[in-house]
């Protein structure tokens, strides 16, 4: 699809997926900025072909500037990775909704603001948009609420965009990991330790178990999850592919999650997910359901 000497966009490329995406698509001949939000992380892009910039997509200033940078530059954009993401996990009732809000900031509306500004660029290039979502955009697990939220109103984004952009030349592209390896759990871990420090008595009552789950599934998903580098060749090979499709799973937990989420009802699923964290019994025999192989991937990130 692509030619050499083209640039690319990569959002959240300080470590994890966004990180491994920006040298895969350099090895591949992009010119990346890759968006960073410390200088920091600016001094690991010592190779060629990647180069840093300041980019916190909340921020409509860093928005305005790589809109201008990418405008300024001869070489064609084609392709917008939008990877930045936080994940800050606790029940509905416990998250505070200053956090509720950060999270759909950083993981949809500042997506949306990055992809409203790079898009004439793509326009005209006939490039491609490619959007970082997870599993946990199909399936919500307990304390992902809005994490999952987040990644769901970014689907349901990418499935109008592509049907609107679709037919001028642009093609956008869903990408659903499963447990990846990467920071934003233990960096989501430590925030959501305290909030949950100063929860109320009530609370602890109500939701004590599923906080020890939680926590125990968050450590899981970095300590455990495949390497974002497999994440990076799946974005790479949609972005050069002729013809890609309009979602990638990425991992085998993904794909199992997946196809059980679409066979089973809503309330054998709720059963599942809470047996996986230990917070319910299996149904009783006679149910009338029979357990897919392999629940013990049914860790929802």
């Amino acid at each position: 699809m692509y030619e050499k000497h083209q640039l690319a966009v990569v959002t959240g490329a300080s470590s994890g997926i966004g990180r491994a995406t920006a040298r895969v698509l350099a090895v591949r001949g992009f010119h990346v900025f890759a968006g960073v939000r410390r200088e920091q992380d600016a001094e690991q892009f010592a190779s060629g072909g990647v180069e840093p910039v300041m980019l916190d997509i909340t921020s409509p200033a860093d928005v305005a500037a790589i809109r201008q940078r990418v405008h300024n530059d001869p070489l064609p954009l084609g392709a917008l990775v939008n990877n930045a993401g936080v994940a800050v996990n606790a029940p509905v009732e416990v998250l505070p909704i200053e956090e509720w809000r950060r999270q759909f900031d950083v993981n949809f509306f500042g997506h949306v603001a990055v992809t409203q500004a790079l898009l004439p660029a793509l326009l005209q290039s006939g490039g491609r948009v490619v959007n970082i979502s997870s599993i946990g955009g199909r399936v919500a697990s307990p304390t992902f609420g809005a994490y999952a939220g987040s990644k769901f109103a970014l689907e349901a984004m990418s499935d109008a965009l592509r049907r609107e952009v679709g037919r001028l030349g642009v093609h956008v592209i869903i990408v659903e990991p499963g447990t990846i390896s990467t920071p934003i759990w233990s960096k989501g871990l430590a925030l959501a330790t305290d909030h949950r420090s100063g929860i109320s008595e009530e609370h602890r009552s109500r939701y004590g178990d599923l906080l020890v789950a939680a926590t125990r599934q968050a450590e899981e998903l970095e300590r455990n999850g495949i390497d974002p580098s497999r994440v990076a060749q799946v974005i790479a090979d949609a972005i050069a592919t002729r013809k890609p499709r309009a979602r990638y799973l990425v991992g085998r937990d993904a794909n199992v999650i997946a196809r059980v989420a679409r066979v089973l009802p809503d309330r054998m699923m709720d059963r599942l997910i809470a047996r996986n964290l230990g917070l319910a019994n299996p149904a009783p025999a006679g149910a009338g359901t029979r357990d897919p192989q392999n629940t013990s991937e049914l860790a929802v990130p």
